[in-house]
């Protein structure tokens, strides 16, 4: 059980600090994941950015993902092909489905990001963080763009998950970090004591603060190089 977010990701930091990790960049998945990755970055010394993913569901079954839009330089769309195959989802039903949600993916970049554009990732260590993983389908179709991007190592870090979906996530990803498997695991909040929605606005202070961090930290680390 964790207090909040934040708490969880000082617990998930300081795992992670005891790896040796190459050149390691955070990218949050929003909303919920930019609490626990501001204090991952943190422990980390490492810079922080998004990975704005917006779910496909099915069709009347919306909380299961059959694509998945992620934001980027350019955009992809990443398809869930087990889940496409299952429902038998033609081509012209796919495009309908995604572009139903390419206005709130819009939406969010517009928010969040602005005009910058998401940091380069190539040859460095990539950690997708979020506040936990149930079934894991969102984070494996974050998985699968980032690879997309070149990185040396893709590394997920949640607070708690269930022990089948880390298991799925570790045939996608190089390493996962997961504190917390619970045999029963029920609704992501039951893990938390303080589990509150999160608003736009909390994105974009909690990564002021992580940028902020960021540039004290490199100050500092170059300064101590100079002496």
């Amino acid at each position: 059980m964790f207090r909040d977010r934040d708490d969880a990701g000082v617990k998930l930091g300081l795992e992670l600090s005891r790896l040796q990790l190459h050149q390691p960049i955070v990218l949050a998945l929003p909303r919920g994941g930019v609490p626990v990755a501001v204090e991952v970055a943190k422990a980390l010394h490492a810079p922080l950015d998004l990975l704005i993913v917006r779910k496909v569901g099915a069709p009347g079954n919306p909380e299961l993902a059959v694509a998945a839009i992620v934001d980027g330089d350019p955009g992809e769309v990443v398809l869930n092909r087990e889940i496409v195959e299952t429902y038998a989802l033609g081509e012209g039903e796919l495009r309908v489905l995604i572009a139903n949600e390419r206005p709130e993916l819009e939406r969010r970049r517009a928010v969040y990001r602005g005009k910058a554009k998401p940091m380069s990732i190539a040859g460095k260590t990539a950690i997708i963080v979020d506040d936990g993983a149930a079934t894991g389908t969102t984070m494996k179709i974050a998985i699968r763009a980032v690879k997309r991007r070149s990185p040396r190592e893709i590394v997920v870090a949640v607070p708690v998950s269930p022990q089948e979906t880390v298991a799925a996530l570790e045939q996608e990803a190089d390493r996962v970090v997961c504190l917390s498997q619970p045999g029963q695991f029920r609704a992501l909040g039951h893990h938390y004591l303080r589990f509150p929605q999160l608003s736009d606005n909390d994105v974009l202070c909690a990564m002021d603060e992580a940028a902020q961090l960021y540039k004290r930290s490199s100050k500092a680390l170059k300064n101590r190089r100079s002496l």
